[in-house]
């Protein structure tokens, strides 16, 4: 963690994310109502989301005024810099509506093509992740201080605690039902929390064993990725491949590569 900029990239990523989780929390309209769907009825944005996508480029962008972005809610500039950044205003858009806790502001720093920051806030849990490239992965949060954290020891995989998610087209979902419904006998159990930032980072810290997910953006799984990565998890999508919209699978060394071949097997790379 010597890089001068990637000190001062994370520095400004954890400084915009905090301020959008706050922005996001307490700012939060008793009535908060849907503004617009996008891929079907129920994937929704409200306005929280476009006013926390703002703060996030408004701030990134009055400091670093050449930077690139990449955001969920429609900001995209290509930027001079060489620097790009990928941006979840909220992710978990479904549970903040129904003012269920998991969801978070994703931040991550692209620098020519390859990420080396992430920032994932996750202020109903009070807790930050963030990691830079080569620098390990760390927490803060109740706990004094920064945390560093470590993926957890990999158990056999029928004793593996696995997150999903699932997408917004009916279709679409009922073809990953059916593949979570193969995998269930094979583990310990399945969960759903609804965020992918949050299910990478809680691989990362040890609360999750694996993850996996078709149908995600970059800006979902961006700054999560590297999260999990330098927390010591592995990740890709189908076997050789990158994390991808076609499927992300993060886990820990272990348990990723015989998740990774059921999900190959089970056609979760498919609709």
């Amino acid at each position: 963690m010597t890089d001068p900029l990637h000190q001062d990239l994370l520095a400004l990523a954890r400084e915009a994310a905090g301020r959008a989780g706050e922005l996001l929390r307490d700012g939060r309209p008793a009535d908060l109502a849907v503004a617009r769907t996008k891929s079907s009825p129920i994937d929704i944005v409200t306005e929280m989301d476009v006013a926390a996508e703002k703060l996030v480029t408004d701030l990134i962008s009055a400091r670093r005024p050449d930077d690139g972005f990449l955001g969920e809610e429609g900001a995209s500039v290509t930027g001079t810099s060489g620097i790009r950044w990928v941006i979840d205003p909220l992710d978990g858009t479904v549970n903040y509506l129904y003012g269920l806790p998991t969801w978070a502001v994703s931040v991550a720093a692209e620098r020519d093509g390859e990420t080396v920051v992430g920032v994932v806030a996750a202020p109903m849990r009070g807790e930050t992740y963030h990691a830079v490239r080569g620098g390990g992965a760390w927490a803060t949060g109740a706990w004094e201080g920064e945390r560093a954290l470590r993926c957890r020891t990999a158990p056999p995989l029928d004793q593996a605690l696995v997150s999903t998610g699932f997408n917004y087209v009916t279709e679409v979902r009922t073809h990953q039902a059916e593949v979570a419904a193969r995998l269930i006998p094979l583990l310990r159990d399945i969960r759903r929390g609804g965020s992918a930032a949050v299910d990478l980072c809680d691989v990362a810290c040890g609360r999750l064993d694996g993850y996996f997910e078709r149908g995600l953006h970059a800006w979902d799984y961006a700054a999560g990725d590297l999260i999990a990565r330098e927390a010591g998890a592995l990740t890709g999508g189908r076997p050789g491949e990158r994390p991808s919209g076609g499927l992300t699978v993060a886990g820990t060394p272990g348990v990723f590569e015989p998740l990774q071949r059921l999900l190959e097997d089970f056609g979760a790379w498919h609709d």
